[in-house]
């Protein structure tokens, strides 16, 4: 009676080279802390763009600080949920 099982060489996964899987965790901790890093600043600068844009264009003075500590808190959270991960 012949066997209907593949063969047992398909069962496995295929053996995994261990520096290029440690290499690509580096690089993603590297990649998560800097975006990480990034993102604060980044938020706050975008905040106080929009915020100096409408504080021109609606003749007020209190937008942009409004709007930058909004993003701020934003960026944070973001962070704190990197972190967590």
């Amino acid at each position: 009676m012949p066997d209907d099982r593949p063969d047992d060489r398909l069962d496995k996964p295929p053996d995994k080279d261990p520096v290029k899987d440690s290499d690509k965790s580096g690089m993603a901790t590297v990649g998560r802390y800097l975006s990480v890093g990034i993102a604060l600043p980044i938020s706050s600068m975008v905040g106080y763009g929009i915020g100096y844009e409408l504080d021109l264009h609606l003749g007020t003075h209190w937008l942009r600080i409004t709007l930058m500590l909004l993003c701020t808190v934003g960026g944070f959270i973001q962070l704190i949920r990197e972190i967590s991960r």
